[in-house]
């Protein structure tokens, strides 16, 4: 072997470490002190092993939902994941990530991930990050077999070599997805041979060979390190164990493939090499041994008597502090449209903080469809100003991971319908990342573009669909109605420590919408809404376009003697329930208008809302006006009668007060 003495002790240590790890949480998980679920790694041990001895403390991995061997391999500490497992708050993520989704911020553990091939696109950000701040810090990606089939692989691979990100994608290929073969679902004889479509390198090794393992990966780690982009490297291993701890399934692996991989040990494989060639003493292998139980036994000790994590502590891990906002500047300046509004504020910020980054489809040479990223390519140049494939859930993943490693991108959808191809993402990853991380990390992201009708789109490129949003608790979610609040919030929105949906509705980037905004950069405060028109008789509760209509729905009334207070909320969540509730108090009477359709949207929040707080100030039921509950038609006639519009915010009004 040409690997010295220490490093091959080393990683004989780490695998003995990561074995003993799992056949522990086994005994555990059976005795009833690790809940939920756990996945073990027994069998793999030489993969991550072999790839993390040749990482930096300062580089990152992403990990899967089989783990445990890539936090060890980094160099977790065993004490604060089993407190982790046992669900207490002295654990990595304080109790609330479990098994599936450890992390260690510190040591750049950016994540084990419960969902398969979610990864891959966090790794892409990870090595964007370290692009953009020219530094040689490299990632590598764990994942399985079974999601080398899923889009983000294939996407993720296809951005990361567009882009050569240093980026290191491993392929931990045990042989099954949960129960079913690759053989069965992989349409090659190796994960790696799919590398060549992307123009990478690909390599298959024995991943039950620690040296192999190493020697591999250690040429794809200085590969990318020169910036040569990255490569992808298949270890072939196997699992011991079930697809997990909790499962039981019928069988579905012959004992004799089972006897012959287990013959295969990695872990007894290097000891002999060791012993053979004297290269370790028994005595030596013995001690190491010991130690590890001692760490094991400290390990559980530990998360017996560490405390559970409370209520306040599991409420203040989700979002991250608001930021202060001093007091708006008065409604003066230049007029700008819509779209000159928020250009002028990625401008601005972009110029204020290096961090600061746009990407999305079309987003550089010709601006966006609607302009709105018009200019910023020939400022700030391609690094900065990147236009991506047609990859939705990857390159918003790659936001998550740029955020959480250093940058504050800005990810433009360009239609927003298309936002469903990155739900995982959003949902699951990007709303989640704080929280499940314990509260440590921030997330600096801001995720924007153009929904709603009447422009003649149809069903796939005109819905509103804000109310998918606000139900998942770690998002924030703004929607403007004019180029003052499109500006000062969407500043905001950079500046803010948390990953925000901020909704731009396409027909406010008319050119005749304009209004004097302030030259100067300026934040308004997130969560705070905005009386647009003061009355006495019914407060409307409109929202982005609808603001416009009810104005001068207002304008009209106003000629009966009617006196309408309209509220723009601007932002959806969190929703400023103390202002509506106030106007209600005065006017005794609600109307909410938006463009969704009403089932399930924010008027039904909100009249929910209204109800527990200020029923009693009610002198009728408040009343929600949407669109009617069909996708967006193509025809214009039947567009228009399907958006709410000015005769029907009326007739609404005359409805409250009869």
């Amino acid at each position: 072997m040409s690997l010295d003495r220490h490093l091959l002790e080393q990683l004989l240590t780490t695998m003995i470490r990561i074995r003993r790890f799992d056949e522990r949480v086994t005994e555990l998980f059976k005795a009833g002190y690790v809940k939920g679920t756990a996945h073990s790694y027994v069998g793999e041990e030489a993969v991550a092993t072999g790839a993390c001895a040749n990482l930096r403390r300062d580089d990152f991995i992403v990990g899967t939902h089989r783990g445990h061997g890539h936090c060890i391999a980094k160099g977790a500490s065993l004490t604060e994941m089993m407190a982790e497992l046992f669900g207490k708050v002295t654990g990595y993520c304080k109790g609330l990530g479990g098994s599936m989704h450890i992390a260690d911020m510190d040591l750049n553990i950016l994540g084990c991930n419960g969902v398969v091939g979610a990864g891959l696109p966090i790794a892409d950000g990870a090595g964007l990050s370290s692009k953009l701040r020219k530094s040689d810090q490299v990632t590598i990606c764990f994942f399985g077999d079974g999601a080398s089939n899923q889009g983000t692989f294939h996407e993720a691979l296809n951005l990361a070599a567009v882009w050569k990100l240093p980026v290191v994608f491993v392929c931990e290929n045990n042989q099954y997805a949960l129960s079913t073969s690759y053989k069965r679902t992989v349409s090659v004889d190796a994960v790696a041979d799919r590398a060549v479509a992307y123009g990478v390198p690909g390599v298959t090794v024995d991943g039950n060979d620690v040296i192999a393992v190493y020697e591999a990966v250690g040429e794809a780690v200085a590969r990318a390190r020169r910036g040569e982009g990255p490569s992808l490297v298949e270890g072939k291993t196997y699992r011991w164990m079930g697809h997990s701890m909790r499962a039981e399934l019928a069988p579905y692996r012959s004992k004799e493939e089972e006897e012959e991989w287990i013959q295969r040990d990695p872990i007894a494989r290097l000891e002999r090499q060791m012993l053979d060639q004297q290269l370790i003493a028994p005595e030596r292998l013995a001690q190491i041994r010991q130690q590890i139980e001692e760490e094991l036994e400290e390990a559980v000790k530990f998360a017996e008597q560490s405390p559970e994590p409370t209520i306040e502590v599991m409420e203040r891990a989700l979002y991250a502090p608001r930021l202060a906002v001093s007091a708006p500047p008065p409604r003066r300046g230049h007029e700008l449209t819509f779209s000159e509004a928020l250009n002028e504020a990625l401008k601005q910020e972009m110029r204020r903080d290096p961090r600061v980054f746009v990407m999305g489809e079309d987003v550089g040479l010709i601006g966006g469809i609607f302009r709105v990223t018009q200019g910023l390519y020939d400022e700030f140049g391609a690094e900065r100003v990147r236009d991506t494939p047609i990859s939705e859930a990857t390159f918003v993943g790659c936001g998550l991971g740029a955020a959480v490693t250093g940058m504050r991108p800005i990810v433009e959808i360009q239609i927003w319908d298309f936002v469903a191809c990155a739900m995982d993402q959003i949902v699951n990853q990007i709303a989640k990342f704080r929280y499940m991380l314990g509260g440590k990390p921030t997330v600096p992201l801001v995720i924007r573009g153009p929904q709603g009708g009447g422009i003649r789109m149809a069903a796939q490129h005109s819905q509103s669909l804000e109310s998918w949003f606000i139900h998942i608790p770690g998002l924030t979610v703004i929607a403007p109605s004019t180029p003052y609040d499109a500006k000062g919030l969407l500043i905001a929105a950079i500046r803010d420590d948390n990953p925000v949906i901020f909704l731009e509705h396409k027909l406010l980037y008319q050119p005749v919408m304009k209004q004097a905004v302030p030259e100067e950069p300026y934040a308004l405060p997130i969560g705070k809404a905005d009386i647009k028109r003061e009355g006495t008789d019914v407060t409307i509760v409109a929202t982005q376009m609808m603001v416009h209509r009810a104005l001068r729905a207002a304008e009209r009334l106003e000629a009966e003697g009617v006196s309408v207070e309209i509220i723009d909320p601007r932002t959806l969540y969190p929703l400023d329930e103390e202002t509506i509730v106030n106007s209600i108090k005065k006017t005794n009477r609600l109307m909410i208008v938006h463009e969704a359709v009403k089932r399930g949207g924010v008027g039904a929040e909100l009249c929910a809302a209204v109800i527990e707080q200020a029923f009693t100030y009610l002198d009728a039921p408040p009343l929600r006006i949407g669109a009617r509950d069909v996708p967006m038609p193509y025809n214009d006639v039947l567009e228009r009668a399907t958006i709410p519009g000015e005769e029907e915010i009326i007739a609404g009004v005359r409805e409250l007060l009869a």
